[in-house]
């Protein structure tokens, strides 16, 4: 692994996000344009406090998690990753320069949509600003890791865009943001504990809920660190340089 080779891929991938405004629109207006709608949906100050602070870590997760895994494949089926892989370019830098890109998107992702939902939006936040752009951003890059995963086994791009219901739409059943956990069967309860989400929908209830930074939340953000890192790993592990 090369610091430089990493920053180098990282600025490669920036480049190309820069000149793909189609994909900018979807990292950073759609989860803002998602927050707007569901502010009016509900209609109600009180409900979207309650709601508002959970629906934060779940869109750019969700918009994180479709365009990495599309990316990543375009760029194998495009026989991009294969001319890269010739040259002095480990899996691992490669990955790592996906995430310090599109963790530098993501943190304009989740400032955008922030900055909409505290002023325009109106969102009343019991916690810390600081806390809340934490778990937002590390919710963001979570679904990123996910998502250069879950490329690592489709061939096409439909194929790709088909794994957001194996990988996300369980996680977002069983969260708690429908429902909490507590009061779902036991054996669904347990399947929740071990799902990345859950943590990053309770870190978000934990913020709304008191303006310190609790025990519990650190316990959370701790949580899906590790699951972005593991996630991460095991992408450079299954990554193929091209698509049979």
């Amino acid at each position: 692994m090369s610091a430089a080779v990493t920053f180098a891929t990282m600025r490669r991938i920036l480049a190309q996000l820069r000149h793909d405004h189609r994909t900018l629109a979807l990292l950073i207006a759609v989860p803002a344009l998602l927050m707007i709608l569901l502010r009016y949906v509900f209609d109600q100050p009180m409900v979207f406090d309650r709601i508002g602070p959970m629906l934060l870590g779940l869109f750019p997760f969700i918009v994180m998690f479709v365009v990495t895994s599309v990316a990543t494949l375009r760029e194998r089926t495009s026989g991009t990753l294969e001319r890269l892989m010739t040259m002095p370019l480990g899996k691992l830098d490669l990955l790592l320069g996906y995430a310090l890109a599109f963790g530098l998107v993501a943190l304009v992702q989740v400032g955008v949509v922030l900055v909409i939902s505290l002023t325009w939006l109106g969102l009343d936040l019991n916690g810390s600003l600081g806390s809340l752009v934490l778990v937002s951003l590390l919710d963001a890059l979570l679904g990123m890791s996910l998502g250069l995963f879950a490329s690592a086994f489709a061939r096409t791009e439909f194929q790709a865009v088909q794994f957001m219901p194996a990988f996300v739409l369980p996680q977002t059943l069983l969260c708690g943001l429908i429902i909490p956990r507590d009061d779902m069967a036991s054996w669904l309860s347990a399947v929740s504990d071990v799902l990345p989400l859950s943590y990053a929908v309770e870190g978000m209830q934990e913020i709304s809920g008191s303006s310190g930074f609790t025990a519990t939340l650190a316990l959370d953000v701790a949580v899906i660190a590790a699951f972005t890192l593991v996630a991460l790993v095991l992408g450079a592990v299954t990554l193929r340089r091209r698509t049979p």
